[in-house]
């Protein structure tokens, strides 16, 4: 006979039928939670994390200062954090600064708050697409490297023709993805200072170093770690003294020289062990890189590929991918309430990428005294950062108990694990944020409004369960008529006197 368990007693023919069965569920499996190492990874022990009873709104606790700019690190090891599996923090980068080229062990979703600048990604695999001869050295030093250069490497004439990577453009409001791994740069050449708000999904499985910390790997300079497990925080780390090294830095002078075909002591500028500019520096004369000469350009080429996306197999791989979509843009707002405000989304239906880091982001806009209805995030937490403005922020945890009732002001952060409900109300001066989500596609629930959990619920269904009558649960469906943005009930009156037959 075959027992329930089917452990130690096979009749070979349901043997087989069993064994095809456990080979469509891992088939089954490893479609529906990705293929390749993609996706969110969680440890069972981990699970305990999301039980909070209490909330706070989050501000950097380190702040690390380069020549030409400043780091600001949120504390990785609050609970918030550890129940998202993300951690975060934002950068200040002067004019004519430059962010040193570094990557990290998990996938990234960088929010452009204010400025502009370029940014260069060296991707592995992919061509130097952007080339040009415009570069002229003049006398000394750089004729000799010059002359050099034109026997050794094809130089032309008094042109030094570089290639390099596709530079892409940072401007306020972008919503920019960085995959795991994946070393890049950025420079402000604007004349003001360009903040970026970066998330790290530490909880990725494509981070497979730790889970609660993202490890960044910086190709040049000796800047200061910024997340270093629980040694981060110390008080050697607040006051910027505890400086580390680039990943040339572990190599031997000599073998780093040979595998370069420089010099020792070109080797050694690469080691950095006297640079002391931090992560950010000065770049003296401004930055001369070849890019695409204006705005209007840029959007032709992305125009030129229309706006539907198909997957063809050319336009998809990751070295022309489109990494960027702007969230300022009102025309681009998914739901628009002229009296409310905006909500626009990113996800991987607009930015297809999103796809293989599984994050997605929004970017909403409340207008004066105007609120966002009721709701809660179906399948991912939110990490809300409050942009300008000032808002009163209510979450609710599972069991009906207030988590965080306080006002979010610009800088402040709050997390919102995945199914707490949260209302967000403006204030005077109005209120906009940025919400970074962990999944690619994050659906939330209103509850209150046109498209609500209670609108789909019979009349004689709402009357019961909450003991109204059939006239008060009619105008609790139906007094408020928007979707999502509710304009200031001082702006127009909603409840309605209602005759049912």
């Amino acid at each position: 006979s075959t027992h329930a368990s089917g452990f130690f007693f096979f009749h070979p023919t349901k043997m087989a039928k069993s064994t095809n069965y456990f080979l469509i569920s891992c088939l089954l499996f490893v479609l529906f939670n990705g293929c390749m190492g993609e996706g969110r990874f969680r440890e069972f022990q981990q699970g305990n994390e999301c039980q909070i009873d209490r909330l706070t709104a989050l501000e950097p606790t380190n702040r690390i200062q380069a020549e030409r700019g400043l780091t600001e690190v949120w504390d990785s090891n609050e609970q918030e954090f550890r129940c998202a599996g993300v951690s975060v923090i934002r950068r200040t980068i002067e004019p004519h600064g430059l962010l040193l080229p570094s990557f990290t062990s998990a996938p990234e979703l960088i929010y452009i708050e204010q400025g502009n600048g370029i940014t260069g990604m060296m991707i592995p695999g992919c061509p130097e697409t952007y080339e040009s001869g415009s570069q002229q050295f003049q006398g000394g030093e750089d004729e000799r490297i010059r002359e050099q250069g034109s026997r050794k490497f094809g130089m032309r004439g008094d042109r030094f023709q570089d290639q390099h990577q596709k530079i892409r453009h940072l401007r306020e409001g972008d919503i920019f993805a960085m995959p795991a791994g994946v070393s890049h740069w950025a420079y402000n050449n604007g004349d003001q200072p360009l903040v970026a708000v970066i998330l790290i999904d530490t909880a990725n499985h494509a981070n497979q170093l730790d889970k609660n910390f993202p490890t960044r790997f910086y190709l040049a300079g000796k800047p200061q770690q910024e997340h270093s497990g629980e040694h981060q925080f110390s008080r050697e780390s607040r006051r910027g003294e505890r400086n580390t090294g680039n990943i040339f830095r572990g190599f031997e002078t000599r073998l780093l020289a040979e595998s370069f075909g420089v010099s020792e002591e070109i080797a050694q500028k690469l080691q950095a062990e006297q640079d002391d500019r931090g992560n950010i520096v000065r770049v003296q004369e401004g930055l001369h890189v070849i890019k695409p000469p204006s705005r209007a350009w840029e959007e032709r080429e992305q125009g030129s590929r229309g706006s539907r996306y198909l997957p063809n197999g050319v336009e998809e791989t990751i070295c022309s991918a489109r990494l960027a979509v702007n969230v300022d843009d009102p025309s681009k707002a998914d739901v628009y309430t002229p009296e409310a405000g905006r909500l626009t989304t990113v996800n991987s239906f607009n930015l297809p990428i999103l796809r293989h880091l599984r994050l997605s982001a929004a970017k909403g806009v409340l207008y004066r005294n105007a609120m966002m209805a009721p709701h809660y995030n179906l399948n991912a937490h939110n990490i809300m950062y409050c942009v300008r403005g000032r808002g009163r922020i209510q979450i609710v945890n599972d069991q009906g108990q207030s988590v965080f009732d306080e006002e979010l002001s610009r800088g402040q952060l709050v997390v919102v694990p995945q199914n707490f409900a949260i209302v967000k109300q403006a204030f005077e001066d109005g209120f906009e944020w940025v919400s970074f989500k962990t999944s690619e596609n994050a659906m939330f629930q209103s509850l209150a409004g046109r498209t609500s959990a209670i609108r789909s619920l019979p009349i004689d269904v709402v009357s019961n369960i909450y003991q109204i009558s059939r006239e008060e649960a009619f105008g609790l469906k139906f007094n408020r008529p928007e979707t999502t943005l509710f304009r200031s009930s001082g702006q127009g009156e909603y409840r309605r006197k209602i005759s049912i037959a």
